[in-house]
């Protein structure tokens, strides 16, 4: 294959196909619109990133970009590395350079949390020592749909219930793309099978521990009784329409009552508390998302519990998302909770 690009075997692979062809060119448009020279392919194995991997490496040959291509070895089940192995090597058939980041942290509650924390780290990290700025991810239509219904059943709002952005920015500097968001799984798993003639499949998508997969397992359920994905996409795209002109309002009233200074975060809580419900909650994630600096914004349901805690008491001091929030005079107050040192005979435990 020295000689014969991956770009090459597209067009050759794809060229009786028109649905796929179409496809391609659409990523190409939407990755042109990033408007970004380098980028980082988030690879699992699985048929999502694997036909994210194949258009990356054809554009690639195109723009003539740098493109670089990492799987997350989580290290939480037996065979994990081998499996990485196997996908490195596959990819290498096809001249994709595989970088496996190898997770070395325990992980033994709150599974798939900690384990999409720890790989966004790892990506982020691999990311700012190359001097990359953007991810890109293979998330797609149904996704998109498995996380509404997470999300539903945990109670969130309109912010939570919104489909997932294309773009965003998760670290100083870098952001997350997501090109495949409109396109089914059947779609990608033709690709990836038209290009590597293969895929791999993890195990843990079909344990029922997990909620996701008990969401996913729906779907037959759903589609019996004449509810598809595509209908529930449009609710959740109008959900986001709204969303977005909502946030225009809620960035002028965020600006207007938040102010940060000396590591700390001050709420007006005059201003505070002429909010309506919605707001206040909306207040407190990004406030906290942003004080923290984390990916992933802090669960509806616990917000609602601080708020409702905060209004039931004037002098206590709460803790969440690694911070304490407490009541001072003319403003709730969000500071770092700090971390308790022991000391012994060999040093800082």
């Amino acid at each position: 294959m020295s000689k014969k690009s991956l770009n090459v075997i597209l067009e050759k692979n794809f060229s009786g196909n028109k649905e796929l062809l179409k496809i391609y060119s659409t990523f190409k448009k939407k990755i042109n619109s990033f408007k970004k020279n380098s980028f980082l392919i988030a690879v699992s194995g699985g048929p999502d990133s694997l036909a994210l991997a194949a258009f990356a490496k054809a554009y690639s040959y195109e723009k003539k970009c740098k493109i670089n291509y990492a799987l997350v070895d989580h290290n939480i089940r037996k065979n994990s590395s081998s499996e990485a192995i196997s996908v490195k090597t596959l990819l290498n058939k096809y001249k994709i350079k595989l970088v496996i980041l190898k997770n070395k942290k325990l992980i033994n509650k709150n599974i798939q949390s900690q384990a999409r924390k720890i790989r966004y780290n790892l990506l982020v990290n691999y990311c700012k020592k190359n001097k990359i700025k953007t991810i890109l991810t293979a998330h797609n239509l149904e996704d998109q749909v498995e996380t509404f219904f997470i999300r539903l059943s945990r109670g969130s709002g309109l912010q939570g219930l919104s489909s997932m952005r294309q773009i965003n920015t998760i670290n100083k500097g870098i952001c997350l793309a997501r090109p495949f968001l409109d396109l089914k799984k059947k779609e990608l798993i033709k690709i990836s099978k038209v290009v590597f003639g293969k895929f791999y499949k993890d195990p843990t998508n079909k344990n029922i521990k997990y909620l996701r997969t008990r969401v996913r397992n729906l779907k037959t359920i759903l589609e019996k009784s004449g509810i598809n994905y595509d209908q529930i996409i449009r609710s959740i795209n109008n959900l986001a329409s709204s969303r977005d002109t909502l946030d225009l309002y809620f960035n002028k009233i965020f600006n207007e009552i938040i102010t940060n200074k000396k590591n700390q975060v001050f709420i007006n809580l005059k201003h505070f508390n002429n909010l309506n419900q919605e707001m206040k909650m909306r207040v407190f994630s990004k406030s906290l998302k942003e004080f923290t600096k984390s990916y992933y914004s802090t669960r509806s349901k616990k917000i609602l519990n601080l708020i409702e805690q905060l209004e039931k008491n004037n002098n206590t001091k709460f803790t969440l998302a690694g911070c304490f929030i407490f009541k001072e005079k003319k403003h709730i107050i969000i500071k770092k909770e700090k971390k308790v040192r022991y000391y012994s005979k060999f040093g800082i435990i």
